[in-house]
């Protein structure tokens, strides 16, 4: 997308673009490396390149639940889980499938570095990505930046008990859920 404003005409009736802004798709990107070079960072919300650089899908919204799930169809349910319970999401955050303990963490960093989270929304489905895994990430964040907000937790699925108990003898203020609809009533709470 290109938006020129403003545009000015000259005496002569040319036309010129006094100022521009061009907005390309992300994921066209790879396709022109050179304009990658132009991309000016201080113009991006920070949270955002932070992600990126961290290959983390990461979207900033405008709600106060921070979301971080594995997997963006899951991310989308979780998302319509928060607005259910009459709340908005603060962004998507997609660490995805195969994400190791550290990916989890800057994720959850990024995350709670959000003034406007004020509770988060953690759905984990554990195949690629064990609970345990995600568990130990969420706890090393929580230490490194302090966790100030109270988490509600959901995690199903490969080493989900290793990954609840984690959570459970962490001391940190993480409510565990076992479904989605138990997850949206503590988030009312």
């Amino acid at each position: 997308m290109v938006e020129i404003n403003p545009l000015g005409i000259t005496s002569d009736g040319r036309l010129l673009a006094l100022d521009a802004k061009l907005t390309i798709e992300d994921d066209a990107l790879f396709r022109h490396k050179e304009l990658q070079l132009l991309a000016d960072p201080d113009q991006e919300d920070p949270l955002e390149v932070a992600a990126q650089r961290s290959d983390i899908s990461y979207v900033r919204l405008d709600g106060d639940v921070g979301c971080m799930v594995n997997g963006a169809g899951l991310a989308m349910a979780t998302m319509d889980i928060v607005l259910s319970s009459g709340a908005a999401p603060a962004n998507f955050l997609d660490v995805g499938g195969g994400a190791s303990q550290q990916k989890v963490a800057e994720a959850f960093k990024i995350l709670l570095q959000d003034p406007k989270v004020e509770r988060v929304l953690v759905n984990i489905f554990g195949g690629i990505l064990r609970c345990d895994v995600a568990a130990q990430g969420i706890l090393d964040a929580s230490r490194e930046i302090g966790l100030k907000v109270p988490v509600v937790t959901r995690m199903v699925g490969t080493n989900m008990e290793e990954g609840r108990r984690i959570l459970r003898e962490s001391g940190l203020n993480i409510t565990l859920a076992e479904t989605l609809a138990e997850a949206a009533d503590r988030l009312r709470q």
